[in-house]
C-alpha cells in the first residue's frame, strides 16, 4: 500500500506542476494579447482588479465555512469532482468536435451532413435509352423509400433497432443493457448501435485510418473516440432527417459483399428482383448479411445465411411484424437465389465502352468529376440496335472466315516470311513479349529453365472458342495457348454518322473478355488501296492541279529513283494482275479498280507531300512520310482515323471529328455537360461530291473491287446507292474495306495478330473476301430493320452547279481483283496486346515500300 500510495503522490504532484505550469502559460500569453491590443496600463489595472474581487471572494468564503469540519474535505471533493467532470465532458465533447490540436482526427462537416455523399456507380447509355454499363469502385445505384420493400424495413428494425422510432440517435437502454451485460458476463446482448448510429459509421467512415487523430492509435482511448464521433454524427442525423430518410440512406450505403452496395444492387445480384418486391424471406437474408457478409454470405455458405436468416424471422415475430406461425413456415423454408452479379463489361459495345471509359476520366480529371463514385449518366452516341447487328455481323463473318483459314493452313504453321516459308522459332520470339514471360523473367532472373518449365507446365484454362464465339475449357500450357491465339484471325468495325460525328457502332475486337486490345482506335496497320482516295482527292481538290474523274492516265509500269535518308532507292509497283494493259483509264475507273500503276502516276504528278497534307487535313494522325509509295497506303492507320476521313467525302467537304457522348448529367440528373462535335472545312463541296462519285464507281464500274457488296448482298433496294473501297496489302497481311453511305460511313479491317501471320493467296485474303462481307452483312442487317430509321436510297443531289465533269463516257475493261498493294516503308509500331495472354506486338517486316 505504501508504494501504490507513494505512486499515486508522485502522479499527483506532476500533474499539480503541469498545471500550475499551464495556468503561467495561459495567464502570460492572455495579459500580453491584451496588453497588445488595450495597452500594458489598461490590462495591469484589469488584473489587479481580478486579483482583489478573487481575495475577496475568497475572504467571504472563509467567513462562512468551517475548513475544521469533518464534512469538509469531502463534500468540497464531490462538488470539484462533479464540476470537473462536468467541464471535462464537455471539454472533450469539444476536442472531438473541432479536433483539437489534432488530437481526435476529423468530423464530417455540416456540408457533409446535409448532403451526405455515396460512392454512386455511373451509368452508360446509348443514343436510343439503354443502359449498357456501369462503372464503379463500389456497384452502388440508390432507390427512393417509396422502392424499398416494407419487409426489408421490418426485418431491419426487428434485429437491429427495435426502438428506432423512439430514440434520437442514441438508445440509451439498449447502451445501459450493454454495460449490464459486460459486468453480468453475458455477452448476447447486442453492441448497442443503433441504425442510425451505423449510419454515421458507413456514411462517414468514422473509423477509417485518415479521420484518426494523434490520440486514435491508443488501445481503448481510439474505441471510445471513434464510439463518441458516432453517436454524435447520428444526434446530427437525426437533427437533419427524417425517420424514413435515414432508413433509405441506410439500405442504399450498406454493404451486402460480393461487391454489391445499396439494397437495389443487392435485390438484383442475389435475387433478380426489385428491392419493392422481396418477400420476407428475401428481406430477411439480405439483413441477416449485414452481421457479416461473408460469414452469412448465402452465395458461399447457404447453412450458417439460412441460420443467420431465422434469427432475423424469429425476431421480426418476437416483436409483432409477423405471427409465429408465419415465422416457423418461412424458416422451414430453403434459400432460393437467382443471383446475378454485374460486371462493367456485361453485354455488348465493351471496346466502345472501354473508349468512353478513357473519355470521361480524362473529362472528370479537367472537370473535378470521378467516374467511379460521383454516380454520372453518361449518353453516348452508339446505337444499341446497330451495335448488336455490327457484333452478330462480325462474329458470324469471322467464324466462317477462320474456319477458311484453318482449312487454308491445315497443319502447316501460319507464320511465314516474305518468301513464304516458315518463320523458325516464332512462339518461342512472340512468347518473350507477353506479360506472363516478363513476370517468369523477373522472379527466375538467372535460371531461363524455370522459365521454359512454367511456360510448358499444363494448367486447366478458359479460352476463347471461334467456332462458338463462346468459351472452352483446355488443358494446355501457356506455349499451347499462345500457339492457339496466334492463329485466330482479329478484325475491327466501326458505323459513323459522317454529317454529326456520332458513332453508331464500334467492335473492336471478336471478344472482349479474351481480347482486350482494340483494333478500332487502338490498333494500327497499313491501309493498302484504302488510302488511294486521298491521292485523287489531291489531284481534284487542289487548284493547281484541278484535275477531274473523267481525266485519263495510262495503264503502265512506272519507276522512281529517290533519296531516303541519305540513301538511293528505286520503287517499282506493280498490278495485281501482274500486267499492264498500256490502255488510258479514267480516274473514276482506275480507282474503281485499284490499278496500281496510275495511283503511283498521279502522286509522282501531285506530289507525294501534298498527298500527306489532304490526308492529314481530311483526319489522318498518324505519322506519315511522303514517299513515292505513299498512295499505296504504306504506313500505319487506324480505322477510327479513316472512318472519320472518309465522312469528309459525305459531310460536303467537311472534316467532323468523331464522338463517342453527346452529355453527361450528375447523380441528380442535371446536365453538367453537353458534346457536339468540332467541324471545320477539309476540302470543297464540289470536291467531296466528285469523290462520292468516284467511290461509288468501286461499286457500280465494271472490275470494281466493291461490286460484290451490291450482289452478295440485299443492299441495292430503293435505287440505294453504296460507295467503297477495298485494300490489300502485301502478302494479303491486311484486308481493308471503307464503305460510305449517305446516312453512314463504315469502316472494317481483318488481319492476323501479327502481319506474319495471313492467307497465302490473294482469293482468300483481299479485302473483298475477308473485311467486305462484315460490313455488308452490317448494312443488310441495318436496312432490315426498321426501328432503327435509316432507310436506303441515293447520295442527295448537289444544290449547286459541278463545273467539272463527272459522267464519263462507260467502256468495258478486263476485270481486275483487289490490288496487292505494295507495303510502303512502315515505321509504325503497334503496342503488344497480350490476348492470349494477349498477343504480343508483330514481327516487324522490312519490305522498304516497294518490290525490285
Amino acid at each position: 500500500m505504501e508504494v501504490i500510495k507513494t505512486f499515486y503522490n508522485k502522479i499527483k504532484a506532476m500533474f499539480q506542476f503541469i498545471g500550475t505550469q499551464l495556468k503561467t502559460i495561459i495567464k502570460s500569453i492572455i495579459y500580453r494579447l491584451s496588453a497588445f491590443f488595450v495597452g500594458k496600463v489598461k490590462t495591469d489595472r484589469y488584473f489587479d482588479s481580478i486579483r482583489q474581487k478573487r481575495a475577496a471572494y475568497r475572504a467571504w468564503w472563509d467567513k462562512r465555512m468551517d475548513k475544521n469540519s469533518a464534512f469538509y474535505k469531502p463534500v468540497i471533493f464531490i462538488w470539484k469532482l462533479f464540476l470537473y467532470g462536468f467541464l471535462g465532458f464537455f471539454f472533450y465533447i469539444f476536442c472531438v468536435e473541432t479536433n483539437f490540436l489534432w488530437l481526435m482526427g476529423s468530423m464530417p462537416s455540416v456540408e457533409d451532413l446535409q448532403n451526405p455523399k455515396v460512392s454512386q456507380s455511373s451509368e452508360i447509355y446509348t443514343s436510343d435509352g439503354l443502359m449498357i454499363g456501369k462503372f464503379y469502385t463500389e456497384n452502388r445505384t440508390p432507390v427512393p423509400y417509396e422502392k424499398i420493400s416494407p419487409n426489408l424495413v421490418k426485418a431491419l428494425i426487428a434485429t437491429e433497432d427495435v426502438r428506432f422510432y423512439e430514440h434520437s440517435g442514441i438508445d440509451y437502454r439498449a447502451m445501459a443493457g450493454v454495460a449490464l451485460g459486460i459486468a453480468s458476463g453475458e455477452t448476447d446482448r447486442g453492441g448497442g448501435s443503433t441504425v442510425t448510429q451505423q449510419l454515421a459509421k458507413k456514411l462517414f467512415k468514422t473509423r477509417k485510418r485518415d479521420a484518426r487523430g494523434l490520440l486514435g492509435y491508443i488501445p481503448g482511448l481510439s474505441t471510445l473516440i471513434y464510439k463518441t464521433k458516432e453517436w454524435l454524427t447520428a444526434i446530427k442525423l437525426e437533427r437533419n432527417f427524417t425517420k424514413q430518410e435515414i432508413l433509405t440512406m441506410y439500405f442504399n450505403t450498406v454493404d451486402y459483399g460480393n461487391n454489391t452496395y445499396g439494397i437495389n444492387t443487392a435485390a438484383k445480384s442475389y435475387f433478380s428482383k426489385t428491392p419493392d418486391s422481396l418477400n420476407v424471406q428475401e428481406a430477411a437474408v439480405l439483413v441477416g448479411l449485414q452481421k457479416a457478409t461473408t460469414t452469412y454470405n448465402p452465395v458461399r455458405n447457404i447453412k450458417r445465411s439460412t441460420e443467420r436468416r431465422n434469427v432475423v424471422i424469429s425476431q421480426m415475430a418476437k416483436y409483432g411484424y409477423i405471427t409465429a406461425k408465419q415465422a416457423d413456415s418461412i424458416s422451414a423454408l430453403p434459400i432460393e437465389l437467382k443471383t446475378k452479379f454485374e460486371t462493367p463489361y456485361d453485354g455488348n459495345a465493351n471496346y466502345f465502352k472501354n473508349a468512353v471509359v478513357d473519355y470521361v476520366k480524362k473529362w472528370g480529371d479537367e472537370n473535378g468529376y470521378d467516374l467511379y463514385t460521383d454516380g454520372l449518366k453518361i449518353y453516348t452516341t452508339i446505337d444499341s440496335r446497330m451495335q448488336e447487328k455490327a457484333e452478330e455481323a462480325m462474329s458470324q463473318r469471322m467464324k466462317q472466315l477462320q474456319r477458311v483459314f484453318e482449312d487454308h493452313w491445315g497443319k502447316q504453321n501460319p507464320w511465314v516470311d516474305e518468301t513464304g516459308k516458315e518463320i523458325p522459332n516464332f512462339l518461342e520470339t512472340v512468347v518473350k513479349r507477353t506479360s506472363r514471360y516478363r513476370s517468369l523473367a523477373a522472379k527466375f532472373p538467372n535460371n531461363p529453365d524455370s522459365v521454359s518449365y512454367y511456360l510448358a507446365k499444363k494448367d486447366t484454362m478458359t479460352v476463347y472458342d471461334w467456332k462458338t464465339s463462346g468459351q472452352i475449357k483446355k488443358y494446355w500450357s501457356s506455349m499451347d495457348s499462345l500457339d492457339y491465339y496466334k492463329r485466330i484471325l482479329r478484325a475491327g468495325m466501326m458505323a459513323m454518322d459522317p454529317h454529326n460525328g456520332q458513332i453508331k457502332a464500334w467492335v473492336g475486337g471478336l471478344d472482349y473478355n479474351f481480347f482486350k486490345y482494340d483494333h478500332v482506335k487502338q490498333g494500327r496497320r497499313q491501309p493498302g488501296s484504302t488510302f488511294k482516295p486521298f491521292v485523287y482527292t489531291t489531284a481534284i481538290d487542289d487548284s493547281t492541279f484541278n484535275m477531274t474523274p473523267c481525266d485519263q492516265i495510262e495503264d503502265k509500269p512506272f519507276q522512281k529513283t529517290y533519296m531516303e535518308d541519305g540513301v538511293e532507292k528505286e520503287w517499282k509497283p506493280r498490278n495485281a494482275t501482274g500486267y499492264f494493259t498500256y490502255s488510258n483509264m479514267t480516274l473514276r475507273r482506275a480507282l474503281a479498280q485499284s490499278v496500281n500503276s496510275v495511283t503511283a502516276q498521279l502522286t509522282d504528278d501531285v506530289g507525294a507531300a501534298d498527298v500527306v497534307r489532304y490526308a492529314k487535313k481530311m483526319g489522318i494522325t498518324t505519322p506519315l512520310k511522303p514517299v513515292p509509295s505513299i498512295g499505296l497506303g504504306p504506313f500505319d492507320v487506324s480505322l477510327y482515323d479513316m472512318v472519320a476521313a472518309y465522312s469528309v467525302f459525305v459531310n460536303n467537304g467537311n472534316y467532323t471529328q468523331p464522338i463517342l457522348v453527346t452529355k453527361i448529367e450528375d447523380r441528380n440528373g442535371k446536365i453538367i455537360e453537353e458534346f457536339v462535335s468540332e467541324s471545320r472545312r477539309a476540302i470543297s463541296e464540289e470536291s467531296a461530291f466528285l469523290m462520292v462519285h468516284m467511290l461509288k464507281g468501286g461499286v457500280e464500274e465494271p472490275g470494281g473491287t466493291s461490286g460484290s457488296i451490291k450482289w452478295r448482298y440485299d443492299v441495292a433496294k430503293n435505287n440505294n446507292e453504296i460507295g467503297g473501297k477495298t485494300g490489300t496489302t502485301s502478302n494479303n497481311s491486311d484486308g481493308w474495306f471503307m464503305c460510305i453511305t449517305r446516312d453512314l460511313v463504315i469502316g472494317a479491317w481483318v488481319g492476323g495478330d501479327d502481319r506474319s501471320i495471313h492467307f497465302r493467296t490473294t482469293n482468300l485474303g483481299e479485302g473483298a473476301k475477308t473485311a467486305l462481307p462484315i460490313v455488308g452483312s452490317f448494312l443488310e442487317k441495318v436496312y432490315r430493320d426498321k426501328s432503327i430509321g435509316i432507310e436506303p436510297g441515293p447520295f442527295p443531289k448537289p444544290s449547286f452547279k459541278i463545273s467539272k465533269e463527272y459522267n464519263c463516257p462507260t467502256y468495258y475493261e478486263p476485270s481486275r481483283s483487289d490490288s496487292l498493294d505494295v507495303e510502303g516503308d512502315s515505321s509504325g509500331t503497334r503496342n503488344a496486346d497480350d490476348d492470349f495472354l494477349i498477343g504480343p506486338p508483330p514481327i516487324p517486316l522490312d519490305t522498304g515500300g516497294r518490290r525490285n
